[in-house]
């Protein structure tokens, strides 16, 4: 009798384990994960982006759809799946509770559980967007359905949240002056996203990046203090609490937020972290030697055992998703937007990198010194990047430059940048003339990616080509 009630136990403490091993709460459970962006035009096979995932020891991959063929492909894997209903789907699955059962049986039944599913998000930085508030009520309701859906099918381990930015913070610093923006309503939002993650006892899901916080403030913010490279220190004056990272003081700052509205429990995610390896002239501190010590420091911290947590809650464990996979080369806006990756679209690594927390600092000094990490000084123009030879896409780029007024004059056939007479020729002239004219009211050297930012001076001649003064 005594010997079958030690089988027992051990029977018992063995699948405690197991269900522990698949669990959130569980250390050892890799905490590290990646976002798989597929905003290009050059990347591998869902197949084989997969299996650079599980190459890469990752144990977490978040999508920002419910792609049918990679959730396919995940099954019988051990990436933890994080799926996203897209924003322009909020509203229907907000509106009816069928709506919502029939995305739970497209995207979670279809593949649950040999796809492990743990966590859907309901729409992506929807609080961001402040020209379409009406979306901001919708995204409650549409998580409370995605709830009751997946409750009626008793499935228990999958999270409800919604990825925010920081830019949800009507301030940030010092973290405990941390608050979220006043245009957001509290009473009929915030307070009820607060309750529902408190409620289902789910996270607070962060896009957070440090290198804005710095590239933006450089003079007032170490890029070591951004690095986690511990060489300097900030006590909150009214908290008390030590920081040694840019991020911590981030995080806290969220943690501060939820709390000044009564909510002390809610568990942290970072949704999107990183750093650009790669970007622009004018963008400092974009480069591979930076993006490979934030996300090394990074993965080694949020591993560490006993985990580290915040100065505000020290202990816990953040499930985390490095932003990104892959350089996405069809994301619009500046150069840092489309260098995000940890792997170049061949697969191959950018720098090395293993998501479980074990790589030696002497890899950083095989990597190229960085040469931007303070501001560029010099002249930039905007030209055509080298291999575009596609004309179609050539000339509806250079017609829509050519349609601002003053563009485009000196192309004319009596004016000095006519010739050669080439639609590459004309192009990089329309190019430089439209970005050195509009670059103030934001645009950006892209335009569709045909673009890019060169210092080499391309003017010819009597043809001078517009520039960029920093």
């Amino acid at each position: 009798m005594f010997k079958e009630k030690i089988m027992v136990e051990v029977i018992l403490a063995v699948a405690f384990l197991s269900f522990l091993a698949f669990s959130d709460a569980f250390p050892l459970a890799n905490m590290i994960g990646v976002n798989y962006g597929r905003l290009g035009n050059n990347l591998p096979s869902q197949y084989e982006s997969i299996e650079h995932m599980k190459n890469m020891k990752a144990g977490r991959v978040k999508l920002y759809d419910a792609n049918p063929e990679i959730l396919r492909l995940l099954s019988g894997t051990n990436l933890h799946v994080s799926i996203m209903v897209p924003n322009d789907q909020i509203s229907i699955v907000a509106a009816n509770q069928s709506a919502a059962n029939q995305w739970v049986r497209d995207n979670v039944l279809s593949y649950y559980p040999n796809t492990m599913i743990r966590y859907i998000l309901v729409g992506n930085e929807v609080l961001s967007n402040k020209d379409d508030q009406s979306l901001w009520y919708d995204l409650v309701p549409a998580m409370r359905n995605i709830k009751k859906s997946i409750d009626e099918h008793r499935i228990h381990n999958i999270k409800i949240g919604t990825p925010l930015a920081m830019d949800m913070l009507q301030t940030s610093f010092p973290p405990s002056s941390g608050e979220f923006r006043l245009d957001i309503p509290r009473n009929s939002l915030l307070i009820p996203l607060l309750r529902f993650l408190n409620w289902t006892k789910s996270y607070f899901f962060i896009d957070v990046y440090p290198y804005f916080s710095w590239s933006q403030n450089p003079s007032s913010i170490s890029l070591d203090f951004a690095l986690f490279k511990g060489t300097q220190i900030y006590k909150d004056p009214l908290s008390g609490y030590v920081y040694t990272n840019l991020l911590d003081q981030m995080l806290d700052s969220v943690i501060f937020a939820m709390e000044k509205l009564g909510f002390y429990n809610i568990r942290l995610a970072i949704a999107e972290t990183g750093w650009p390896n790669g970007g622009d002239y004018d963008q400092i501190g974009a480069n591979i030697y930076n993006a490979a010590t934030y996300n090394r420091n990074l993965v080694r911290r949020l591993t560490s055992q006993p985990p580290i947590g915040t100065p505000a809650r020290p202990g816990s464990t953040i499930p985390t998703f490095i932003f990104s996979l892959y350089d996405e080369n069809q994301k619009e806006g500046p150069g840092t937007e489309r260098h995000w990756g940890l792997l170049q679209p061949n697969g191959k690594a950018i720098y090395d990198i293993d998501l479980t927390g074990e790589i030696s600092e002497s890899e950083l000094s095989k990597l190229p010194v960085p040469k931007n990490n303070g501001p560029f000084h010099g002249k930039l123009w905007c030209v055509l990047a080298k291999d575009i030879v596609n004309e179609k896409d050539l000339g509806q780029a250079l017609e829509f430059a050519c349609k601002r007024d003053g563009i485009c004059d000196e192309l004319s056939p009596e004016k000095s940048c006519y010739q050669p007479v080439s639609i590459v020729a004309h192009a990089n002239y329309a190019f430089s003339s439209y970005w050195a004219k509009f670059r103030k009211d934001g645009e950006t050297c892209h335009f569709n990616g045909l673009a890019v930012q060169t210092t080499l001076d391309p003017s010819h001649g009597s043809c001078k080509f517009p520039y960029v003064s920093l």
